[in-house]
């Protein structure tokens, strides 16, 4: 065992050298074609630094945020927090930092390889992380209850954090990345999680990015799925004034993939969500549903991706998108495919873009209801079906009020 973090800053410094040779993403790139990141450059964030003191007004907007019944993982711009943590004991579960010293073993051999296709983004990442979480459970274990990870931005600068999780045979587990910061605060939050499930391993992944409506928001999800092993992953991505959302995932035989997502944009937010899911070898299963709804000048991007590599027969899979666009001038650019080169499959993928029924506004009308109000519940109804795969009380509680909080009448019966 090493008693430094040696091989973690040669890592490091290898991948700010790549970051440095080719900078943020640009538009070039097929999948950063609808989405431009210059603003990001331009702000030229500092780097965050350790908070000295969490004030009452820091500690009223996470206590708004953390969920009951679940344990936390705490981090302030990017810096792990020990003291505002409530960490499982059952498993191995530290900030990445410690486990680079005392988990090298487990930690070293699978680090950055879930990543298949790295950018600018995740070299930047990997070049500046702070710290991150590790979380192992072992084989025939499960986690009695949600462990949620909280990104807390406080600064006006750019944080950025590193998790490893691994499941060992027969693990199960739920998780919940929390990403939220101080009102009206401008700075930059970038995240790379990587994700291992060993054979028959059971994981739900719960992501809220909930970040002020000036912040920039950079999160890759990357998932190696052994045989059997099954993944659920529901995304919603609600704040940031420019978010960018990677969810890929590589599935060996028998896994079981499924992503849902929920997007939510209104004034000038932009919310871009790349999915892609691998069938590299049979029988395994995929379903993709995304939802989005853009208000006033907002842009919604969704890019799914299908891919049944030769090897991969009998590949089930499906992906659905749809889109709802309140104003004329919101705007979507949806763009999903499938690429298959095995001839044994079963795969099917669907889009709409539209806008709200006239004649269901028209019956609800009918029924006395005001225009507004009958928009109102067309479009909670649409949006919260989605909430509602949420299995998580307090977190459904909570994302539910965001959503009342867009859509204020839409619950009313």
């Amino acid at each position: 065992m090493k008693t430094d973090m040696s091989w973690l800053n040669t890592f490091r410094q290898s991948d700010l050298t790549q970051f440095e040779q080719t900078s943020f993403p640009s538009q070039r790139l097929e999948d950063w074609r609808y989405t431009n990141v210059s603003a990001i450059e331009k702000k030229q964030f500092a780097l965050a630094s350790q908070i000295e003191k969490f004030d009452d007004a820091h500690k009223n907007r996470l206590d708004a945020f953390t969920l009951n019944d679940c344990y936390h993982g705490i981090f302030i711009d990017g810096f792990f927090q020990a003291s505002l943590s409530t960490l499982p004991e059952s498993i191995t579960v530290c900030s990445i930092n410690e486990a680079a010293t005392h988990h090298e073993t487990v930690l070293a051999p699978v680090f950055n390889q879930a990543i298949e296709s790295p950018h600018g983004f995740t070299h930047f990442t990997n070049a500046h992380f702070s710290d991150g979480l590790f979380v192992c459970i072992n084989e025939n274990s499960q986690l009695d209850k949600p462990l949620q990870i909280i990104h807390f931005a406080t600064q006006e600068a750019m944080s950025a954090t590193r998790h490893v999780v691994i499941l060992q045979d027969n693990a199960t587990a739920t998780l919940i990345e929390t990403f939220v910061g101080l009102e009206n605060q401008t700075y930059l939050t970038s995240s790379v999680l990587e994700i291992f499930l060993r054979e028959n391993a059971d994981l739900t992944l719960y992501k809220v990015q909930q970040d002020s409506d000036k912040a920039y928001h950079f999160g890759g999800t990357y998932v190696q799925q052994a045989d059997n092993a099954r993944f659920t992953h529901h995304n919603f991505a609600l704040g940031s004034v420019l978010a960018r959302s990677e969810m890929i995932s590589h599935l060996e035989t028998g896994a079981h993939c499924e992503l849902n997502g929920l997007y939510l944009g209104a004034n000038r937010q932009h919310l871009d969500n790349l999915t892609r899911i691998v069938h590299a070898k049979p029988d395994a299963v995929s379903r993709e549903y995304y939802k989005g709804i853009l208000n006033n000048r907002a842009r919604g991007v969704f890019q799914g991706r299908i891919v049944v590599n030769e090897d991969a027969q009998r590949t089930d899979s499906q992906m659905n998108n749809r889109n709802l666009l309140l104003s004329s001038d919101a705007e979507i650019d949806t763009k999903p495919q499938l690429e298959i080169y095995a001839d044994d499959v079963k795969c099917a993928h669907g889009v709409t873009v539209g806008q709200l029924d006239e004649k269901s506004i028209f019956y609800l009308q009918s029924r006395g209801i005001d225009e507004e109000h009958a928009k109102h519940i067309l479009t909670f109804a649409f949006a919260n079906e989605m909430v509602d795969k949420i299995t998580v009380p307090s977190l459904h509680d909570c994302v539910f009020t965001q959503l009342l909080a867009r859509f204020p009448e839409g619950a009313e019966r």
